[in-house]
């Protein structure tokens, strides 16, 4: 289990009340499974980002120590591992949670000097928030959101989509800053380097903030495509404790029917199985073990590769794992 250093102790005296040693991080996460961080620091707003910052940048230019980070969402992305993670855990507060929409569709919102109209959402906003609050206020283009239980931080940083759209289709612009230097701003979409579920954002860069395309639309309609992808999701994906997709879909085929073709579909190891509703999802136990569900994705990408030739990368992002993999919200 981790232990946080003295490095992490010093770290967590400068921070005072916003930083915690040990804190679990398996109920900050949609699997419910999982260790403690070295150092969780939860920031509720600009001014307590500034002092974190401040802190981190005095570690890091010290050339003594220079702290992995890893920034957390809503943890619907994550599997931690048993022993926890023995880096610094940032998390974003309400202060982060702001919504802006624009007028009313139809009461003069035009879009400035030919431009796109916006929603402007702070990085700790509920995608699936989101989508309903543009739906109710009749804008049209964020219906897709409400399928997919991150952040918009984590959205932005992953790329995150569904329902044939994802942030790549709608964001315009987004706010950011580097906690261990000096780096940060407003820039566009481009600067992102988006992929598939994948980006440019490094592990010590934090989202605060994206601005999002959106554009007139009826509330009855939009409010109609909402309820329709809840209903979709309800009738073919599991409840309970899962990360939804576990892999990424290969290109022109589809991760779940792979799965159930090697005949994966149901098995169990130890605390962790397969779901038989949908077989690109892998179910925790209440009170598993998340290196059960670790052991179970290997067995599964195994399995598919030796009986269709397919290799399966992970979407669930994984921490604590063996080394310091980071960088998801």
């Amino acid at each position: 289990m981790v232990r946080p250093g003295d490095e992490l102790q010093r770290l967590a005296d400068a921070l005072g009340e916003r930083a915690t040693l040990g804190q679990p991080l398996g109920p900050l996460t949609t699997y419910g499974v999982g260790g403690p961080a070295g150092l969780y620091i939860e920031v509720e707003g600009g001014d307590d980002l500034a002092i974190v910052r401040r802190v981190c940048r005095q570690q890091a230019s010290s050339g003594a120590w220079s702290p992995a980070v890893f920034v957390l969402g809503r943890g619907s992305n994550l599997l931690v591992a048993d022993e926890g993670f023995d880096g610094i855990v940032l998390h974003l507060g309400s202060g982060f949670a702001d919504v802006e929409l624009p007028a009313p569709a139809g009461e003069g919102e035009a879009a400035p000097e030919g431009g796109p109209v916006v929603v402007r959402a702070g990085a700790a906003v509920a995608l699936p928030v989101l989508a309903r609050r543009v739906a109710d206020a009749g804008w049209s283009g964020l219906s897709w959101a409400v399928g997919v239980p991150g952040s918009v931080g984590g959205a932005v940083r992953m790329n995150a989509g569904g329902h044939g759209s994802d942030m790549a289709s709608c964001l315009v612009r987004y706010s950011w800053v580097d906690l261990c230097s000096d780096a940060g701003g407003t820039d566009d979409v481009a600067h992102l380097g988006y992929g598939y579920r994948s980006s440019a954002v490094a592990a010590s860069e934090v989202v605060l903030a994206a601005e999002l395309s959106v554009t007139p639309g009826v509330v009855e309609e939009e409010q109609a495509a909402v309820s329709a992808i809840v209903k979709w999701r309800r009738e073919h994906q599991p409840g309970g404790s899962n990360a939804g997709s576990v892999f990424t879909n290969p290109e022109g085929d589809s991760a779940g029917r792979l799965i159930e073709a090697a005949g994966l579909k149901g098995f169990r190891l130890g605390t962790a199985h397969v779901s038989e509703k949908h077989a690109n999802f892998i179910q925790a136990d209440k009170d598993g073990r998340a290196d059960d569900v670790r052991a179970l994705m290997t067995h599964v990408a195994n399995v598919v590769f030796e009986r269709c030739g397919v290799t399966l990368q992970a979407e669930v992002r994984l921490l604590g794992f063996g080394g310091r993999e980071t960088g998801t919200q």
